[in-house]
């Protein structure tokens, strides 16, 4: 077993190595998300609740699958 795979070459081929699948533009969004969010629950802890409601829709529904995405 030791004999045939020193003596077979190597099946794969050279491996490149490997990049950050996010791009720059990605990390940027999503850091936006996370900024909206942390927005998001400050105006909910200040007493907008509704305000509040719209802030945190935006960073989850919105930006976070936009930063995914693209």
């Amino acid at each position: 077993m030791v004999v045939a795979s020193i003596l077979m070459p190597n099946p794969r081929p050279s491996v490149s190595p490997r990049r950050f699948l996010l791009a720059r533009r990605n990390l940027m969004i999503l850091a936006a998300a996370v900024l909206v969010l942390v927005a998001g629950y400050l105006t909910l802890q200040a007493g907008h609740p509704s305000a509040a409601a719209v802030i945190l829709v935006l960073g989850y529904c919105v930006l976070f699958p936009l930063g995914i995405a693209l």
